[in-house]
C-alpha cells in the first residue's frame, strides 16, 4: 500500500470526524511514514510498519470525545428549509422515543451481563465459605468423636476450596471479557456517529 492509499483509506474511515481532526491525523501519519522512509525503509515497508488502517482508525475514534462526534454528526451540512424543520419537530416524539428505547435496550443488556458477572463472584465466595465451613465442621465432628462425618465434611471443604480456586480464574477472565465488551459497545456507539458520509 502506498502512502497516498493509506491516507485516503484512513480519511475515509474517519469521515464522520471534524475535518480538522481528519487533516491532523492524516498529517501525523504522513510524517510518520516520511520519517521511516528517511530511515531507509521503502514506502510500502514504512506504511506496513505503522499498522492496519482499521486498527489506527479505531484508536483515533476511541480517543475522540463523544461530544465532538455528536456535534459533528448533528451539525447541518446545509441550511434546513422551513418544512424540514416542521417535520423534524412534529416527528420528534417518535424519533426521540425510538432513540431512547434503543439506548435503554443496549444499556439493559449490558447491566444484565454485569449481573451475571456478580453471580459468578457470589458463587466463588460461596465456594470459599463452604471450604471454611468444612474446616470448622471437621473440627467439631472430631471433637464429638464422629470421624466418618469429619472426613466427609473435610472432603467437601477441600472440594469447595478447589472449586473456589478454579472460580478465581473464571472471575478474572470474565471480568476481562466484560471490560472488552464495554469498550466494544462504547466504540460501537461512536461508530454510529462516524458512519460513511454521503458523497
Amino acid at each position: 500500500m502506498t502512502k497516498t492509499q493509506f491516507v485516503l483509506e484512513l480519511s475515509e474511515k474517519l469521515s464522520g470526524l471534524p475535518k480538522d481532526d481528519i487533516k491532523k491525523s492524516a498529517e501525523f501519519y504522513i510524517e510518520m511514514i516520511d520519517d521511516r522512509m528517511d530511515e531507509g525503509m521503502s514506502e510500502a515497508e514504512a506504511v506496513a510498519a505503522i499498522g492496519s488502517v482499521d486498527t489506527i482508525a479505531e484508536e483515533i475514534l476511541g480517543e475522540t470525545p463523544m461530544v465532538k462526534l455528536v456535534k459533528e454528526k448533528i451539525k447541518p451540512k446545509r441550511k434546513l428549509s422551513a418544512w424540514e424543520i416542521v417535520l423534524l419537530a412534529i416527528g420528534s416524539p417518535i424519533w426521540i422515543s425510538l432513540a431512547a428505547v434503543a439506548i435503554a435496550v443496549v444499556f439493559s443488556i449490558y447491566v444484565c451481563l454485569w449481573a451475571v458477572e456478580i453471580c459468578i463472584y457470589a458463587t466463588n465466595i460461596t465456594f470459599f465459605a463452604g471450604a471454611l465451613s468444612g474446616v470448622v465442621l471437621t473440627g467439631v465432628y472430631f471433637i464429638h468423636g464422629n470421624v466418618g462425618a469429619a472426613l466427609l465434611v473435610l472432603g467437601a471443604g477441600i472440594l469447595c476450596a478447589g472449586l473456589g480456586l478454579i472460580m478465581l480464574w473464571v472471575c478474572r477472565e470474565s471480568t476481562k471479557l466484560m471490560i472488552v465488551i464495554g469498550k466494544k459497545i462504547w466504540l460501537g456507539f461512536k461508530k454510529m456517529f462516524v458512519g460513511k458520509e454521503n458523497k
